[in-house]
């Protein structure tokens, strides 16, 4: 498998874990160097030689984080707490070494806090943000007796605790806000620019289709001379008048096509009662698949929905995907469910094949998707369709078996007046 590749010097490219990880990088090299150094050349009794087995730890869980993480991108929420709760341990551990909260990097506990901030959910930041209080209070509670000599010091140390507290809540709230609004910015994008792809794969598809359209009305017109030709010479030739029928349901399907076309470009739509689309809609399948039964409820459902050129042909692209898997079980039966609630239209359309894979559950519908018969391109047609009538179409597995459909689409608002009625 192959993973992305980063490099520490490319901070704008990193994940948090990949960030985190390169400053604990960083702040190890910083105590290896200047703890000595301030034990040379400051204080003699700082205390380095307790921190050897601390820092060794710390160095120990470094490495296996780097070899553990080194490829990952993105890591689960507990191995980032984990992560960040380790840092704030081994840092109150120096920290309780050197000084406790006498020490002057003692704000280095606002660290973790950070780091929860950017990565981590409103809960846990929370917890690491109490417990950084709680370390920081430890420290405080279990300075050395000396500190408070001179000139009553106990004073000031309380107050460097209340501006830690309140440095701490101000990091959370603020970091943790901004790290939601760069997230929800970042989704929202992310959400923009698929709707873009996908707007142009339609428009792409739409394009190829009016070309298509084009380019077969020559050749089309073409075989209907020749045909006319042939009908004359050939007048009860059985071979010729088999030709009338499928040369007659082409041209209506062009002609049919350019009227849709036509209506689109147009913007051209109506309001039709539930009832009306649901008419049309089982005409068309007995039409087009007269070998299936389609199994629905002949009640009568009030509302009136949007409806334009484009509506039924989605609703049979429907159809017909439920009838092909039908046919790949030798199902000859469609069940169709309709109900009006809270001010919208639901239809249900159940086939009885094999269902939809999990690979392809969550995807078809919203871009091109290979299938056993393509690339998805009618749901998607379809999807688009409702959703430009205010709808949206949901495909799941019946529980009994087989794929079920689910369209949604909104009632029209009826705004009467007593006159009118």
């Amino acid at each position: 498998m192959h993973h992305p590749q980063f490099h520490w010097w490319d901070m704008r490219r990193a994940s948090a874990i990949q960030r985190l990880l390169v400053f604990r990088t960083f702040a190890l090299a910083a105590l290896a160097i200047l703890l000595p150094a301030a034990e040379f050349f400051v204080d003699p009794d700082i205390g380095y030689p307790a921190l050897i087995p601390i820092i060794t730890l710390m160095i120990v869980f470094h490495i296996f984080s780097l070899i553990r993480y080194r490829h990952n991108m993105v890591i689960s929420t507990i191995a980032m707490l984990g992560q960040v709760l380790a840092d704030l341990l081994f840092l109150t551990l120096i920290l309780n070494s050197t000084g406790g909260a006498t020490n002057a990097f003692v704000s280095l506990l606002l660290l973790p806090i950070v780091f929860a901030g950017v990565s981590l959910s409103i809960q846990m930041l929370g917890m690491v943000t109490l417990l950084a209080m709680a370390a920081y209070s430890y420290l405080l509670l279990t300075m050395p007796e000396h500190a408070m000599h001179m000139m009553d010091m106990k004073q000031h140390f309380i107050f460097m605790g209340a501006n830690f507290f309140i440095s701490a809540l101000v990091i959370a709230l603020v970091v943790g806000a901004m790290a939601r609004m760069i997230a929800d910015r970042e989704r929202m994008m992310a959400n923009q620019r698929e709707e873009q792809l996908r707007q142009e794969q339609l428009l792409a598809l739409g394009s190829a289709s009016a070309q298509v359209t084009h380019q077969l009305a020559t050749p089309l017109g073409h075989m209907q001379l020749l045909f006319d030709e042939l009908r004359e010479a050939y007048p009860k030739e059985p071979v010729v008048e088999e030709l009338a029928q499928p040369l007659a349901q082409t041209a209506r399907h062009l002609d049919y096509f350019r009227t849709l076309a036509q209506a689109i470009r147009e913007g051209r739509s109506e309001q039709i009662t539930i009832n009306q689309l649901l008419s049309k809609l089982a005409d068309a399948v007995l039409l087009h698949f007269p070998e299936q039964s389609l199994e629905y409820r002949r009640t009568e459902l009030p509302g009136t929905i949007q409806c334009d050129a484009m509506l039924l042909p989605a609703l049979l692209n429907l159809v017909q995907n439920a009838v092909q898997a039908n046919e790949s079980r030798g199902a000859k039966r469609l069940n169709l469910d309709c109900s009006v609630e809270q001010g919208r239209f639901t239809l249900m359309l159940r086939d009885f094949g094999p269902g939809i894979g999990d690979h392809n559950l969550a995807h078809l519908g919203d871009g091109l998707q290979k299938s056993e018969s393509g690339l998805g391109m009618a749901l998607m047609l379809s999807n688009a369709t409702f959703e430009r009538l205010g709808g949206h179409l949901t495909l799941s597995n019946h529980p009994e078996g087989g794929a079920l459909a689910r369209v949604t689409l909104n009632l029209e608002q009826q705004n009467e007046t007593p006159a009118d009625r």
